[in-house]
Order: C-alpha cells, then structure tokens, then sequence
C-alpha cells in the first residue's frame, strides 16, 4: 500500500493553510498519486479473438453436457452462426471451436476463466457471452437440466447472480415465444416487454426509464465493438437495441407516460 503522496500532502497543505482542513485536502489530493495506474488489459483485436473462440467451444461444451450432441443443437449452433451474419472463413472457424468444446479433453473452465480475465474490465461482453450461450442452449433443447447447471455456473463464475440468469432466460424465452407467433406482426405481451428491459412490471416510471437507458448503454453496439466484441457479431447487437427500444415505447404506450 502507498502512502507517501498523502503523507507529503497533507503536510504541505497544513504548512499552507495552518489548519486541519488544509491537511485533509492535502492529503486527498496526495491520495492521488499514490494510486496505482489500472491496466489497461488486453487490445480489442485479442479480446476479439477470444471471445469468438470461447463462445463456441463453450456452445459445444454445453451441447455435450448430456452426453451427446443432437441434430437441434447442431442446428441451433448454425442458427446463432447465420445470425451473426458470419463469412465462410468465420463459419469454418466456428464449426472447429465447437467441435474443439464437445472433444472429451476439452477444459471449460480454464476457457471460461481466460474470458473472464480478457473482459476484466468490459462486463457488457461477457453478459453478451452469456445471451449467446443461452440462445443456443434454449434453442437446442430447451436448456436441459446439465446444460442448466453448467451455464449457472459459468455465470457466477463471470460475475452473474442467480437473479440476472432467470431474468436472462425469462427475457429469451419470452423472446423465443413471440418468434413462433404467425400474426403479420405480433404485438409482444407487456410481461415480455417487461423481462427485455430487465425489470419487474411493478417497477415506477423512474426506474423504468433508468432500466432502459442502462440496457441501451449495456448493448449498443458501437461500444461493444469498441470493447472487444467480434465485428461480425456487431449485428447482433444492433438487434437487441432495436428490441429494447420496441419494448420501451410498447411498455411506455400502455402506462400512457410521455
């Protein structure tokens, strides 16, 4: 622990001021030099590289998680890979990750920790991860009871409670629910709109407006991109501010709030 910058600040603030309130400034200001720069961590460019890298050897780590792995799940995997918009060279190199994550020596938990070290500092990526991976695991079968753990605790391990993961899924299968709706175009349920924005629907106006710039902060696609997140995944980021927004004015329409 430093301490000379505060030491050596509060003396030249008393020796100024000759009060106490001098020294307390001094040394505040002095407690400024003696932290410890940040660092700054890995480039985006790496950044980028392993998250794409994780996110499918985890998405077939998980889709092993009961034993094998089945055509849906396969199928769900190619779904998130067309959804990302993903070139032939990308693709190539998504099927060899998961392919990588479903081997039997494959070690989930140091690709998970190498994640988390990466984003250290860029907690939205690793939430984005996490929508990835329960994406593919709804998609595929239904987020079975080994899946379910697994992901739980890849989430702790990434730094999300309990409490966001159930708000995660409600918010997906909510999501998942509407897709398969044959109107022209279904107006969402308001408990949907509700689980997109992240809260609960007995939630003031207040913290419904603050709920939603924090999604739109947390997804925009600009910053994640800027933060690490693969371009070719930036489309993916862009839909899920369109949905916040479509969830906002929907939500804001029936309180009748302007």
């Amino acid at each position: 622990m430093t301490w000379k910058g505060k030491f050596f600040g509060a003396l030249v603030g008393f020796l100024v001021t000759h009060s106490v309130w001098g020294a307390l400034l001094g040394g505040f200001i002095g407690q400024m030099f003696d932290q410890e720069p940040a660092a700054a961590g890995p480039p985006p460019q790496t950044i980028a590289a392993i998250f794409f890298r994780t996110t499918f050897e985890v998405m077939g780590f998980v889709a092993k998680s009961d034993g094998r792995v089945s055509e849906a799940e396969i199928d769900a995997a190619r779904v998130v890979m067309r959804e990302l918009h993903l070139g032939p060279g990308e693709v190539a190199a998504a099927i060899a990750s998961f392919g990588l994550g479903k081997s039997p020596g494959y070690d989930a938990a140091a690709a998970v920790e190498r994640l988390r070290l990466a984003c250290a500092t860029r907690p939205d990526l690793l939430a984005t991860f996490m929508e990835l991976q329960l994406r593919a695991a709804l998609a595929g079968n239904g987020l079975s009871a080994p899946a379910r753990a697994i992901l739980t605790r890849i989430g702790a391990i990434l730094g999300m409670s309990g409490l966001e993961f159930v708000r995660l899924e409600a918010t997906l299968r909510a999501r998942q629910a509407g897709s398969h709706r044959t109107e022209a175009k279904p107006a969402r349920a308001l408990a949907a709109n509700y689980a997109e924005l992240g809260v609960d629907e007995g939630v003031s106006d207040r913290e419904l407006i603050k709920a939603y710039r924090r999604q739109m902060s947390r997804h925009h696609p600009d910053k994640l991109v800027a933060n690490g997140l693969p371009e070719s995944m930036a489309q993916m980021a862009k839909e899920k501010t369109q949905r916040i927004q479509e969830a906002y004015e929907e939500i804001r329409a029936a309180r009748g709030m302007r």
